[in-house]
């Protein structure tokens, strides 16, 4: 089965869409994907579909809804040579809760992770080069927000915001990676999109101010500081953090500011996200 989540919700097998077109059962499937290989508690699935007040048919309801996704996985293989896949062994009932097998298929998230994963090795050993085109092949992955089509509870809400937490912090990585090759100059109009999109995300801004220093554009930087100082200050009551902070000193003495923040070691795969109230985008 071949799963996407960075973007609209898909699920293929055979080639065929086995993504039910009601939300709930879609947001079953959904969170059994993100979970691959795993098993989700039945408690899990009702909770994400209703909530902490799940009806007194939750779990009847619940089992008619794998059973109306086996008989889709079922229905991509009809007609097809034997030694089809049993759809129950690959929506599997397991103790207290479903799992799903992708049976060798794959998923993007996964892909994305494996990816980034050989970018941050490649960051880490100095070759930037080999760094920004890893992570940009990482972000080519997303097609649009995670799950942008499927209704979400709490779980996969945060699911989708863990995403995008994710994909910005590697566009950041492979920023870096571009500024330190030099492409200050192409990098600006880019930057300058993302921070209008992300109005207080900092690291962002921090990135914008040195390409712009490092291309003469002086004052432009300061503006970009001022700008998020005061959206800051105003919806947050914070000041800029240190990165922001030595950026901004930089540019006011005229010095050179480091290409990017030192390099710190990430787990494979797993970017740290920023803190919470500091990604919101534009409204």
């Amino acid at each position: 089965m071949e799963i996407t989540v960075l973007g609209r919700f898909g699920a293929t097998e055979n080639g065929l869409s086995v993504v039910p077109a009601a939300a709930k059962p879609r947001a079953v499937l959904a969170l059994l994907a993100l979970h691959q290989g795993s098993t989700v508690p039945s408690g899990t699935l009702m909770s994400e579909i209703w909530g902490e007040a799940p009806p007194r048919s939750a779990d009847n309801t619940l089992q008619g809804y794998v059973v109306r996704l086996r008989r889709l996985i079922g229905a991509a293989w009809s007609g097809s040579a034997p030694g089809a896949p049993d759809p129950k062994w690959l929506l599997q009932t397991r103790p207290g809760g479903y799992s799903l097998d992708l049976a060798g298929g794959d998923i993007d998230m996964l892909r994305m992770q494996r990816l980034a994963a050989s970018g941050y090795r490649a960051a880490d050993g100095g070759d930037d080069a080999r760094a920004s085109a890893l992570f940009a092949q990482a972000l080519a992955l997303w097609s649009g927000p995670a799950l942008s089509d499927t209704r979400t509870g709490v779980r996969l809400t945060a699911e989708a915001l863990r995403l995008e937490n994710v994909r910005l912090s590697l566009l950041e990585r492979r920023i870096a990676a571009d500024m330190r090759l030099g492409r200050h100059h192409e990098l600006i109009v880019e930057l300058g999109a993302l921070c209008a999109e992300f109005p207080l995300h900092e690291g962002l801004h921090a990135q914008l101010m040195r390409a712009l220093h490092r291309t003469g554009g002086r004052w432009r930087a300061l503006e970009v500081y001022q700008r998020l100082r005061t959206a800051l200050i105003d919806q947050l009551g914070l000041d800029p953090c240190a990165e922001v902070r030595a950026a901004h000193q930089a540019v006011l003495e005229s010095e050179a500011p480091a290409a990017a923040p030192a390099r710190t070691p990430h787990p494979a795969g797993r970017p740290t996200p920023y803190p919470a109230g500091r990604l919101a985008p534009a409204s």
